[in-house]
């Protein structure tokens, strides 16, 4: 079986990671600029400027998990579309608004088109399992080039068209979204993929983990911190000279050495096997830099310093984060992690602009980051003796009609296998999901097993 994505994957992939990607930089391009041009809002205060900013997280957490069940009833392509439509009216009623409760309506309608995780299901269904893993991965990616590409030009849209204009953008992209998903997206039959999106079977030995369950607060805690500071840094940019339309060229340069920064720290996390002692250290350093931004006097170089600090933990911490969700969920049970995973990191966000706001407006912007640097301080103190993730990769092995016939004593030859670590069997996918230590994998007894039907997944 070749590893090489088919024309119809290809397009697949690029359809919907460009559709993910268009949809996450319009709720991110807000985030940099809400805060500096909401004064002529009626009855805006820095508390509904936050609820505003994180209100988008609330429904998103709701509704993610029930969208991603309905597609499994009556179509992902239908789920999908619907959920860009609800995307376009938050868009246009936010683009309309006079008031700061027009934006919170708009951004709660936002976020109410929760299709991630029935995009997800439809990459699934669109791809084989051996090129699933890469296929993912660059979904996740797209996420990341979205967030970087928000922060530059959602202050210069803003600069040539008001905080409007973003929303009127925003709606205009999500069209575009609607066409790549009918004309881009190539139609697939619906499957049901245990490792992809929330099986109602998992959810109890999922959410009894207490790894699991730590790193679902750290991705909860993580973008909890990111929607509170922009409740407040904006302001702080503000006050040592920079406008509001030059913000984003102060963004463009920190996230593009972040991301310079980011990349060896992943790779001895995950290369070197060091991924407790990375993680731990982010955490670390997360806190403390945000005891820096509430503590240190103001000056144009160390607050600079600090934003980079900023976003190379955070673009670390959002890259590596699922890493581990992977390595820890058992065989299987990615996507019931993953669905658990992203509604606490949706959460995140709608608390992180609530207690913003609500600091700022009692206590000033020094109270928001010291708030934050409090989370960091727990944050730390949950994750300090989390052992470290097992380096385990996951596997899919197709089963063919003879494996199928031998279905009794499958799950007892592959566990059998040195370095398999734990076994799935689904019969109604035809389907063997496997946790492996690479390095201890005897590759050829798998093998003769699995015999061509298996296909490695995971880098």
């Amino acid at each position: 079986m070749s590893s090489r994505f088919l024309v119809t994957e290809r397009r697949a992939i690029v359809g919907l990671a460009s559709l993910y990607a268009s949809r996450m930089l319009g709720l991110f391009m807000v985030l940099p600029v809400l805060a500096l041009y909401a004064d002529h809002l009626d009855g805006a205060t820095p508390f509904l400027v936050g609820l505003a900013l994180g209100g988008y997280g609330l429904t998103q957490a709701i509704l993610q998990i029930p969208f991603g069940l309905l597609s499994d009833r009556i179509g992902r392509k239908v789920v999908i579309g619907g959920g860009l439509v609800l995307f376009i009216i938050g868009s246009l009623v936010a683009a309309s608004a006079t008031s700061i409760t027009g934006i919170i309506i708009g951004r709660c309608l936002q976020g109410s088109g929760a299709v991630a995780g029935a995009i997800m299901a439809l990459l699934a269904d669109q791809t084989r399992e051996e090129i699933r893993t890469a296929a993912m991965a660059t979904i996740g990616l797209s996420i990341g080039v979205a967030f970087a590409i928000a922060m530059v030009v959602g202050p210069l849209v803003a600069d040539i068209a008001g905080l409007a204009g973003i929303f009127w953008f925003t709606a205009a992209l999500s069209a575009c979204g609607l066409l790549i998903l009918w004309k881009l997206v190539p139609r697939a039959p619906k499957r049901m993929h245990q490792d992809v999106g929330i099986d109602r079977r998992q959810l109890k030995a999922t959410l009894g983990s207490r790894d699991l369950l730590r790193l679902d607060f750290s991705i909860f805690a993580l973008h909890l911190i990111l929607t509170a500071c922009f409740v407040a840094l904006p302001f702080r940019l503000e006050a040592l000279g920079f406008a509001p339309a030059h913000q984003g060229w102060v963004y463009l340069p920190v996230m593009a050495l972040a991301f310079i920064a980011m990349v060896p720290l992943v790779i001895v996390a995950e290369k070197y096997r060091k991924m407790k002692p990375v993680f731990v250290g982010a955490v670390a350093a997360m806190t403390l830099i945000l005891l820096g931004f509430s503590e240190l006097t103001p000056h144009t170089t160390t607050l600079l310093l600090l934003l980079w600090g900023f976003f190379v933990v955070f673009n670390l911490l959002e890259a590596t984060l699922p890493s581990m969700i992977s390595k820890l969920a058992p065989a299987g049970a990615k996507g019931t992690a993953m669905g658990i995973y992203s509604t606490s990191q949706f959460l995140g966000a709608f608390l992180g602009g609530t207690l913003g706001g609500a600091l700022s407006q009692d206590f000033g912007i020094q109270s928001v980051f010291l708030g934050a640097a409090i989370i960091g301080a727990i944050w730390l103190a949950v994750v300090w003796k989390m052992p470290a993730p097992r380096h385990l990769s996951s596997e899919i092995v197709a089963l063919d009609e003879q494996s199928m016939d031998m279905l009794d004593t499958l799950f007892e030859r592959f566990a059998s296998v040195t370095g398999v670590e734990d076994v799935m069997v689904v019969p109604e996918e035809q389907v063997a999901y496997l946790k492996v230590d690479r390095q201890r994998l005897d590759a050829e007894a798998l093998a003769s097993i699995a015999g061509n039907q298996w296909q490695r997944t995971d880098a």
